[in-house]
């Protein structure tokens, strides 16, 4: 029997040691008879069926919170649909003042123009052309006087109505 041990001795010697896996230290538990408490110290009945109403008044608490949360995502939503249409309407306002300024320069360029045209109307009138005739376009003198006449009259009438060309 020796000759057995002598082999299970090599054996335990030849194989792998395991180690040991570190343990935590097991928490120290509180003897039984201090983790109950007396039982003059339990809370009466009474006070145990209120925390089962409570329950119902957490619900309804839940559903009220719900619904509030659901009235300020509406009222944000009222709030903005406001603005908008705030904007929008000063906006038209805005437009529509706008409008009444374009129509009274367009009134204003309309008066501007017809006095132009007839101070150019005048202009045409004060230039003597004339009668056209064979003899007249032969005179290349005449004609020359004529169209000197005309474009200094033109540029009277530029200069007066401060019109700067681009040629």
């Amino acid at each position: 029997m020796a000759e057995v041990t002598d082999t299970t001795a090599t054996a335990t010697a030849t194989a792998p040691k395991k180690t040991a896996a570190k343990r935590k230290p097991a928490a120290k538990r509180k003897p039984a008879a201090a983790k109950r408490k007396p039982a003059a110290k339990r809370k009466p009945a009474a006070k145990r069926a209120t925390a089962k109403k409570a329950t119902p008044d957490f619900a309804a608490s839940a559903q009220e919170t719900g619904r509030n949360v659901f009235l300020a995502g509406l009222g944000f939503y009222g709030k903005a649909y406001d603005q908008a249409q705030e904007q929008i309407s000063e906006l038209q306002k805005q437009m529509e003042a706008r409008r009444k300024k374009a129509d009274k320069v367009y009134k204003d360029l309309v008066k501007r123009g017809e006095k132009l045209e007839k101070e150019a109307k005048g202009a045409i009138k004060d230039i003597d052309l004339p009668k056209l005739e064979l003899e007249s376009l032969t005179d290349r003198k005449k004609l020359d006087a004529q169209l000197k006449k005309a474009k200094a009259r033109f540029e009277e009438l530029k200069d007066s109505v401060r019109f700067k060309s681009a040629a």
